[in-house]
């Protein structure tokens, strides 16, 4: 295996236009001289079960090859292996999925830049924030490298899920009309670096490592993927209207500018909830009961 870097493909991603693309894009990296192995994953999940293997088989080079749902899912098989290990995970992003969102923060080229920074060896520490929750089966954690959400923004991502997948693009709108008819704000009782329980209602709250979501959405303008904290955007109570007239904002950042919204950075967050929520995490939808969110500072090296 050597340096080769192992390629894990969903070639669903994009309605599948990755399945398309990718052979190209892995042509342009051998032909200059870049060792590829190529795994394609064919269910959910398998990503992380491809990188889970790989890692303790001893490959520490990859290429998440797809959209954000594929990185979360071979960041999720590095870790937690990879905590705390001498040699970090280096991961590489061709993004040809939907959403795209995390290397945003670096550039707008997309694929472009990511196959020059893969050729040209150029990598930058990235944290790795943690979701520690609770199961039927006792304590989990998932990690992710984007952005956690609950509240509004997550019961949107969970309608569309459950009841508007099969829509496409149009479920997105169908989950958002739910999601505003039945708007409500709630308590997500929490500690943030251990200061007194903050439970005041919120309209949603996100728990972001950078800047971007859902594609061109800045959510966290000054979050920065390597100072080891977690960037917090909570959104006090709107009216329907309010929100409609918000949300919008956040394509630009602007949304920080409303009163009603707050933004701290922490180095953990303590839950204290009893009940399952719906939660976004890299753009994938769960239901958990959460416990604790911290960080594992620069634990990945990502090209870029």
């Amino acid at each position: 295996m050597g340096d080769a870097y192992l390629a894990i493909v969903n070639p669903a991603a994009g309605g599948g236009r990755c399945g398309k693309q990718f052979p190209a894009a892995l042509e342009r990296l051998t032909s200059a001289g870049i060792a590829v192995d190529v795994a394609q994953t064919s269910a959910a999940g398998e990503a992380s079960t491809l990188a889970r293997e790989a890692w303790a088989a001893g490959r520490r080079r990859f290429i998440a090859v797809g959209g954000d749902g594929t990185g979360f899912e071979v960041v999720n098989g590095l870790f937690p292996a990879a905590s705390g290990n001498a040699e970090r995970p280096r991961l590489g992003f061709l993004p040809m999925g939907t959403g795209n969102s995390f290397l945003r923060d670096f550039t707008e080229q997309g694929a472009e830049h990511s196959l020059a920074a893969i050729i040209e060896d150029r990598t930058r520490r990235c944290d790795v924030a943690r979701l520690h929750h609770k199961t039927a089966s006792g304590p989990a954690v998932m990690h992710w490298i984007n952005i956690l959400s609950i509240g509004f923004v997550a019961d949107v991502n969970g309608l569309r899920a459950r009841r508007f997948k099969a829509w496409g693009e149009l479920g997105y709108v169908a989950a958002v009309v739910t999601a505003v008819a039945g708007l409500q704000s709630r308590a997500f009782p929490l500690r943030c670096d251990g200061e007194e329980l903050d439970d005041a209602p919120m309209v949603f709250a996100s728990f972001n490592n950078s800047k971007f979501t859902g594609g061109k959405m800045m959510m966290a303008p000054h979050a920065d993927t390597a100072d080891g904290l977690i960037d917090f955007i909570r959104v006090a109570p709107l009216g329907r209207l309010g929100l409609l007239a918000t949300f919008p904002k956040i394509f630009s950042g602007a949304h920080l500018k409303h009163p009603a919204v707050r933004e701290s950075k922490h180095r953990t967050i303590d839950f204290e909830m009893t009940d399952e929520i719906d939660v976004m995490i890299d753009g994938e939808a769960e239901r958990v009961v959460p416990l604790a969110i911290d960080v594992l500072p620069g634990a990945l090296d990502v090209c870029v």
